[in-house]
């Protein structure tokens, strides 16, 4: 008895214009957003700059016409420029005297060590960077989550902790990774993950979408790509 051959719907057109349509945004969609959020941060910084360059000096006085990005070169220059001073001693003498001054001002001085404390903390160029990404069991056993290892564990909390060899542990939130927890574990409750930090962001970032490739896969790749 002949088998019945099954015939395949052909896509119609609408339907084909429809995925084209969705697979351009997702490539077309992510590039527009970077330009945008740029322009909007070069019309920000120009913004409040800008106002505040004398006239002599504006190129737009001269030629009529306002030059984008003129406020972020006159912003990279001017903070290059009392970087440079700060190293010096009558620079760090000033500098002294002017958080000296901002520390005799109750709220002020709160909000600009806030604000001070985490820009050292983000800008810093020092081994403050994660480690590794890794996976703990968090808010309960059975349950896994993407956390980064930020170091050994040291200090009082060490000392006050049941385990001898603790990681201090950092669990983002999702969609939004530069909020999070602080927890203290064992190492034998934290398990490495081969993924880059970078790698492991993304999948955080994405809730779970951008899933990076195993080292299998990897591998597989490049022993395909050899072959050819």
């Amino acid at each position: 008895m002949a088998k019945k051959k099954i015939k395949r719907k052909k896509a119609t057109f609408l339907h084909r214009t429809r995925t084209n349509f969705f697979t351009g945004i997702v490539i077309v969609a992510p590039i527009m957003l970077t330009f945008y959020l740029i322009w909007w941060a070069i019309n920000l910084v120009d913004g409040l700059i800008v106002p505040w360059v004398p006239k002599i000096y504006n190129p737009s006085t001269y030629i009529g016409v306002d030059i984008p990005g003129f406020g972020v070169i006159v912003f990279l220059v001017f903070t290059a420029a009392i970087g440079a001073l700060t190293k010096g001693l009558f620079g760090r003498q000033l500098l002294k005297f002017g958080e000296n001054f901002v520390d005799r001002m109750p709220v002020v001085r709160s909000i600009y060590n806030a604000l001070k404390q985490i820009a050292e903390t983000v800008l810093s160029q020092s081994n403050n960077s994660f480690q590794n990404a890794c996976m703990v069991e968090y808010p309960r056993k059975g349950i896994w989550a993407i956390a980064f290892v930020s170091t050994e564990t040291k200090g009082e909390v060490l000392e006050k902790l049941p385990a001898d060899e603790m990681l201090s542990i950092f669990l983002p939130t999702t969609p939004n990774p530069t909020s999070g927890f602080l927890l203290f574990l064992a190492k034998r409750d934290v398990i490495l993950l081969d993924m880059t930090v970078e790698e492991a962001a993304k999948l955080v970032i994405s809730a779970g979408l951008v899933t990076p490739p195993t080292a299998a896969e990897i591998a597989a790749g490049k022993k395909a790509a050899l072959a050819k």
